[in-house]
């Protein structure tokens, strides 16, 4: 009987999710911190500078976070047709995430402007703002997320959903002689007692 060939790390669905996972989370998480600086030109306002988040510079960064991550989740439960749809939503987020983040990379000082004109009061006041690197933190993340969710795409299609369900259903879960034991089968037929050491 010849061996079942391996299935690649970078196809294996722990690894996808786990990897996409991560980078929803790391995207939210540099949301957290100062993406923006801004400098006040001396005696515009009182303040001399002000720090700007990422979720107040782009509030649609953190929301599309979130959803991817609820995304590659759904893509763990998900039957064939659903993972489809909850990998594109997933990939659809992390389009979005990297064109804000491009957008506030590009113009810092419009990205700031609600923010600034909340802090001093004065609308259209003369400033200087710079990013920091954590808008580049979360490029690189969204880029890596939406590589993962191209892959869920593209291999998530072979995944198989087991439950117990099918456990029952399937006519092929019992191992033949010599055949390796998996510790999820061994479960399924315990519960319904049979023993798949038997």
């Amino acid at each position: 009987m010849s061996a079942k060939p391996s299935v690649p790390t970078w196809q294996r669905k722990s690894t996808l999710v786990m990897l996409a996972v991560l980078a929803a989370l790391a995207v939210f998480g540099t949301t957290t911190q100062t993406w923006i600086h801004v400098s006040f030109a001396q005696g515009a306002v009182q303040q001399a500078a002000l720090n700007v988040p990422g979720s107040k510079a782009a509030v649609a960064v953190s929301a599309l976070a979130l959803v991817a991550l609820a995304g590659v989740l759904a893509t763990t439960i998900a039957g064939r047709v659903a993972r489809i749809i909850a990998g594109a939503i997933v990939l659809l987020s992390a389009l979005g995430i990297i064109a804000v983040v491009l957008g506030v990379l590009a113009d810092p000082s419009a990205a700031a402007m609600a923010e600034v004109g909340k802090a001093t009061g004065v609308v259209g006041v003369a400033s200087d703002a710079t990013t920091t690197w954590f808008p580049l933190a979360a490029l690189a993340a969204s880029i890596v997320l939406a590589a993962a969710a191209g892959l869920i795409l593209w291999v998530g299609r072979r995944w198989t959903v087991r439950t117990k369900y099918d456990a029952a259903t399937s006519s092929a879960e019992r191992p033949g002689p010599g055949d390796p034991i998996d510790e999820v089968d061994s479960w399924d037929w315990l519960s319904r007692g049979d023993d798949p050491t038997a």
